[in-house]
């Protein structure tokens, strides 16, 4: 959001953090609340659980984070789809027994409506009308090999929270109208070799645009050097080769 230009502090009023005392508040006197939660703390009235939470502050956005498995009720999901056209819904604890709620539970409750993504994998949910949606698995996956693979080959020192926001970026980038219609929010999982491959060149192009690069000179074609420092692990064969002994 600061990216897009908002002001920190309208940025953090956008925010909001429930924890087992509740909505995180300012002067919260339920609970307290510790320092690194504080920085989150809205001016609000406190409200002692999630599904009030969500009632009242109307989110456009869930994300689980804290492993506590169903706390994405079916309330919270329909309520979550009568003010979104498109609620989202990121149920990201694992393993599955910990997910927020499952993707079948957060299509089946808001009609089919919800962005979904979660960090255990969920089969594919097919509609009453028989449209099938494909769920996204929020896995590090798709964007820490890609990033590691640009560090290394290109020299960066320091690896800043920039890297991996641009890497998001990236990512996003590379899903496709298809993929949207089939309820997807991440490219398919049997292509993150690819997704690697695309992240690695966008880290070294950012590294090179902001001066942290220290491989030169740079690439003439990135993508070619970064595809030939890629790990294969194809064979040719296995098995040894054999010479038949002169017979004289």
């Amino acid at each position: 959001m600061e990216q897009e230009g908002l002001p920190e502090a309208e940025a953090k009023k956008r925010i909001w953090l429930v924890d087992s005392k509740g909505l995180i508040v300012k002067d919260r006197a339920s609970g307290g609340i510790t320092e690194h939660k504080a920085h989150f703390a809205n001016e609000h009235e406190h409200i002692p659980d999630l599904a009030q939470a969500v009632k009242t502050l109307k989110p456009t956005a869930l994300i689980g984070a804290a492993a506590i498995g169903g706390v994405f009720t079916e309330e919270i999901l329909r309520d979550m789809a009568s003010f979104n056209d498109k609620p989202i819904i990121f149920a990201l604890s694992n393993p599955t027994s910990k997910a927020e709620c499952t993707a079948e539970e957060a299509y089946k409750a808001t009609n089919g409506k919800a962005v979904f993504a979660s960090g255990s994998p969920f089969d594919p949910y097919t509609t009453p009308e028989g449209k099938t949606l494909v769920p996204g698995q929020g896995n590090n996956a798709y964007v820490f090999p890609g990033v590691a693979l640009g560090v290394t080959l290109f020299g960066v020192r320091h690896i800043s929270d920039d890297i991996f926001l641009e890497a998001a970026k990236a990512l996003a980038d590379l899903v496709t109208e298809e993929h949207l219609a089939e309820g997807r929010v991440y490219p398919p999982l049997q292509q993150v070799r690819e997704v690697s491959v695309k992240l690695a060149i966008h880290t070294g192009e950012y590294a090179y645009e902001k001066n942290i690069a220290s491989l030169y000179p740079k690439p003439s074609n990135m993508e070619e050097f970064v595809r030939s420092n890629m790990y294969d692990y194809n064979y040719e064969s296995f098995e040894p080769e054999f010479y038949d002994w002169p017979s004289q």
